[in-house]
């Protein structure tokens, strides 16, 4: 398998009502004591995986009490699928043949998640939803046309919803389909390769990138150094597509943060040194059912120029060290509180080609007082005579006809461009001050996607609920458009709060950075009947003084909600209850 290179820029939870609801977090958890390299057996170090027919597989004396999913990747390489031209074949079997085999099963529901591809199994039999790579969230008119086009033949079964992410999902994808989607997205310049299950994510930047006068840097070229890394250029990376887990990355280039870079495995943070710049690191931020933690200080700088070997090197010592067994405790922080902050960093300082990892600097360039904006509606670009104009798509849902129009409004008013943020929300860049008049009077900005939606509408974040995600207990993204809607008839309020949906506790939809969360549970109502419910998290915070938010009220009956959210919104938040006469 030939080489690849890319140039490089210079604590526990109770149980609730239900007994076999799954536990969850309350806390970020803190890391354990540090330890030193003296106090760890030299075996520990020893890397787990091991270079076999080009790709990265595990070690046969570490194969004991491994996880499911890894005996899955054993029995077969995901990446083969793709690098060897396997989903042609599997695309050409029909379902029962697939369900006949169980290496073939497995193909479609476990290893098709290294193309982006993920069966709804449960809910929507032989339809799979797929996952691309968008970094930083920057698309184009084109793009967003072609994937209109594929969603739109699956009728009632075909959406796209705006990620947490900032990146796109379709809906109702059917398998002898997947060939030629795969080449349609390459010819636009798309791809879904390596976004699912143990491989890194979609590189998040500042979606105002480039055109924000406060901006402190323009992530755009170290997102795309990073998609561009992970996936070898589109062709597939099977040096970090065998890791213990999932893993997300973001480059900050914003005071506001909108990057969320405190839930991110690894976040570079904007810091000068000595007159250069480059980026002070956070490491092991994540969320899981069992566990929520906020992202660690490494102690460490890299200049612009080793953001890449930055990047591989913590990758690689985290497939080569990280545990397999459960998948509860196999996300990069267990291996950082296991070896403690001073020895994960030697590791990632041993895999950066003999280069010495200087310590952190203490010229921070996020100004850590600093009121983060809102990018909804008009707001001046650097450029001058050019604005940008934030619009919001109700709970990220969007369909094949919207994103037609949205792309002839990219392309009439602005430069062919949209912008996709972590809220679920787009932003049309590079518009003429001239023009903001006629596009803000447009039919699809008066009815659909406004610019000025309500103060507790516009940071509403669901994720995608039962509706299609087998793992989700609720359905969120209708439910919390009209829980939202209720609650703005009973009480007024005067300032943001950001609601957050998740269906269950893998929490997608981020309940612990919200004002106020929802995650689903099944619970009984006052008849002692099982119905569907949530715990409602509060006090969630994001930017430089983020924290995670803690469990205010377990297991509520989803129709009982109204009421309790209109008096957390008065009680914590300043809301005033309407008279309902006027």
């Amino acid at each position: 398998m030939s080489s690849f290179s890319i140039p490089f820029l210079t604590p526990p939870c109770s149980s609730n009502t239900i007994s076999s609801r799954p536990k969850i977090c309350l806390y970020a958890t803190p890391a354990l004591s540090p330890i030193v390299a003296s106090e760890l057996d030299a075996s520990r170090l020893e890397p787990r995986v091991e270079e076999k027919d080009g790709y990265w597989v595990l070690k046969e004396k570490y194969r004991v009490g491994i996880n499911p999913q890894e005996k899955v990747k054993l029995e077969k390489e995901p990446m083969a699928l793709f690098m060897e031209g396997g989903i042609d074949e599997l695309a050409m079997m029909s379902f029962e043949e697939i369900d006949s085999s169980k290496l073939t099963k497995d193909d479609i529901d476990v290893r098709l998640k290294w193309l982006g591809l993920f069966h709804r199994r449960k809910h929507h039999y032989g339809r799979f939803m797929m996952r691309l790579k968008l970094p930083n969230g920057v698309t184009t008119s084109a793009q967003t046309r072609y994937l209109a086009s594929v969603i739109r033949k699956y009728g009632k079964d075909g959406c796209a919803d705006v990620t947490t992410r900032q990146n796109w999902q379709i809906r109702g994808v059917v398998l002898p389909d997947v060939p030629e989607i795969l080449k349609g997205l390459a010819e636009v310049g798309l791809n879904s390769l390596q976004s699912g299950m143990d491989n890194v994510r979609n590189p998040v930047g500042n979606p105002l990138a480039g055109i924000d006068p406060h901006e402190i840097v323009d992530t755009r070229p170290y997102t795309n150094l990073l998609s561009q890394f992970i996936t070898a250029n589109s062709r597939g990376n099977p040096t970090i597509s065998n890791l213990p887990r999932k893993w997300n990355v973001c480059v900050v280039g914003s005071h506001d943060l909108f990057e969320h870079p405190h839930i991110n495995d690894l976040a570079y943070m904007p810091a000068n040194k000595n007159g250069r710049f480059g980026f002070n690191l956070l490491v092991g931020g994540f969320f899981s059912p069992k566990r929520c933690a906020e992202a660690l200080p490494l102690d460490a700088w890299v200049s612009a120029d080793d953001v890449i070997p930055l990047c591989k090197a913590v990758l690689e010592a985290y497939r080569d060290l990280g545990t397999r067994g459960n998948r509860q405790k196999t996300r990069m922080m267990w291996l950082i509180d296991e070896l403690g902050i001073e020895v994960f960093r030697s590791e990632i300082e041993k895999r950066m080609a003999g280069k010495q990892l200087e310590r952190a600097s203490e010229e921070e360039m996020v100004q850590k007082e600093w009121e983060r904006r809102d990018y909804l509606g008009v707001h001046p670009q650097k450029q001058e005579g050019l604005s940008y104009v934030g619009i919001h798509i109700p709970v990220g849902r969007i369909h094949a006809d919207e994103m037609d129009e949205l792309a002839n409004l990219a392309d009439k008013y602005g430069t062919g461009e949209l912008r996709l943020t972590v809220e679920q929300n787009i932003i049309i860049p590079n518009v003429e001050n001239s023009k903001l008049d006629a596009l803000l009077k447009e039919p699809l900005l008066k009815e659909k996607f406004s610019p000025e939606p309500s103060l507790l509408m516009k940071t509403l974040v669901a994720c995608t609920g039962n509706q299609f995600c087998g793992q989700a207990i609720i359905e969120t993204k209708a439910r919390a458009l009209k829980v939202t809607e209720e609650v703005e008839r009973e009480v007024a309020v005067t300032r943001k709060v950001r609601m957050h949906w998740t269906g269950c506790p893998n929490t997608c939809g981020q309940v612990q950075v919200a004002d106020i969360g929802f995650m689903g549970c099944m619970t009984r109502d006052e008849n002692g009947k099982v119905t569907e419910g949530v715990d409602i998290f509060l006090g969630g915070r994001i930017g430089s003084d983020s924290h995670l938010a803690q469990v205010y009220k377990k297991g509520v009956p989803c129709k009982d909600l109204v009421p309790i959210v209109a008096d957390i919104l008065v009680n914590h938040f300043g809301a005033v209850k309407r008279n309902r006469e006027e």
